[in-house]
């Protein structure tokens, strides 16, 4: 495996963890506001709009410009 192999793995896999995390601290924030589904609901679409556009950058790159 080389270097940027790696790197691309790593950044990858790092990413998606944070993701993840992220995604649990938006739900907590939603439960614990109390503003109801609502507020819920836009805080999800305001913070996760970075999430997608992260996973459609993968997406593009990889798989539809074919960009190794």
């Amino acid at each position: 495996m080389v270097l940027a192999e790696f790197e691309n793995y790593a950044l990858n896999i790092s990413v998606t963890i944070f993701i993840l995390w992220m995604v649990l601290i938006i739900w907590k924030l939603g439960k614990e506001s109390g503003g109801g589904k609502w507020a819920y609901i836009i805080l999800s679409l305001a913070l996760g709009l970075g999430f997608v556009g992260f996973i459609a950058k993968i997406i593009l790159v990889e798989f539809v410009l074919d960009i190794k």
